[in-house]
């Protein structure tokens, strides 16, 4: 019996997915992805996830995978597009608890890679530290993640800049150099 061949779709979630494993394994490298966000969204969602997606266009991408959209406080991934909503999803997101941090969720928001404040990242994946500037970050963003995360508790940060993508893990201390 013959396998089926991956379709383009299939071949896309497959390296949208290993983008965002290695980006998240390795905090602070910059990874690529295929097409953007849009992609990380299809790579990730299935019907039993629930998801917060700020822009309309995406929300009804996502309505396609059979994923429930939800607000915020019930989301196990959120994907912002400004810095109002990244921020609000941010104080309100799931952070899991000690026995089960799997439920901390995930944001994913713009940013611009290799621009604005250097930040020296901290933790399991990093080698001593990793140097990274990352701008456009909403004010108070980098406190909010902190005062949130309290290991195994948190909120998983995906950075997004056109194609390329940071991971800042729940796990990753985050300090303004």
């Amino acid at each position: 019996m013959a396998l089926p061949h991956p379709t383009p779709d299939d071949l896309r979630d497959t390296d949208a997915f290993e983008a965002l494993m290695w980006a998240m394994a390795r905090p602070g490298t910059v990874r690529s992805l295929p097409e953007g966000a849009a992609d990380l969204a299809l790579a990730l969602l299935d019907r039993e996830t629930r998801v917060h997606a700020e822009d309309p266009e995406l929300a009804r991408r996502i309505a396609a995978t059979g994923a429930a959209l939800v607000t915020p406080d019930r989301a196990d991934h959120a994907f912002c597009t400004t810095a109002a909503g990244a921020m609000a999803a941010l104080a309100v997101l799931p952070v899991g608890s000690a026995l089960y941090p799997d439920e901390g969720a995930t944001l994913v928001m713009p940013a611009i890679i290799g621009a604005g404040p250097l930040l020296g990242l901290t933790g399991p994946g990093i080698e001593g530290q990793c140097r990274l500037r990352l701008g456009g970050l909403p004010e108070g963003l980098l406190d909010l993640r902190s005062a949130r995360c309290r290991y195994p508790e948190g909120i998983d940060l995906v950075l997004v800049d056109g194609r390329r993508i940071v991971g800042l893990p729940r796990s990753v201390a985050v300090e303004v150099l």
